[in-house]
C-alpha cells in the first residue's frame, strides 16, 4: 500500500490525480495495472475544535490587538 497527498485535477470532462513517480517505483507499479484506490477528503484539523476554546478576551479585542501589533510599512 502506498499513501501520499495529491490534488484533484480537471482533465477534459473528467478528474484525475497524479501519483508521484517515486511512489510508483517503490510500489513496483507498471502501466495499465489495475489498482484499488481509496479516497479521503483532507479535513482542516482545527475544524473539530471550532467554537470549543474559551478566551478571556473577545474576538474584537484580539483583532484590535493584532492590528496594533502589525508591521508598519
Amino acid at each position: 500500500m502506498i499513501e501520499f497527498e495529491t490534488k484533484l485535477k480537471k482533465w477534459g470532462k473528467s478528474f484525475g490525480v497524479i501519483v508521484p513517480m517515486d511512489k510508483i517505483k517503490n510500489a513496483n507499479l507498471k502501466e495499465n495495472e489495475t489498482l484499488d484506490i481509496r479516497v479521503t477528503k483532507k479535513q482542516n484539523p482545527l475544524r473539530k475544535h471550532f467554537g470549543s476554546f474559551k478566551f478571556k478576551r473577545t474576538t474584537e479585542e484580539l483583532l484590535k490587538e493584532t492590528d496594533e501589533e502589525s508591521w508598519d510599512e
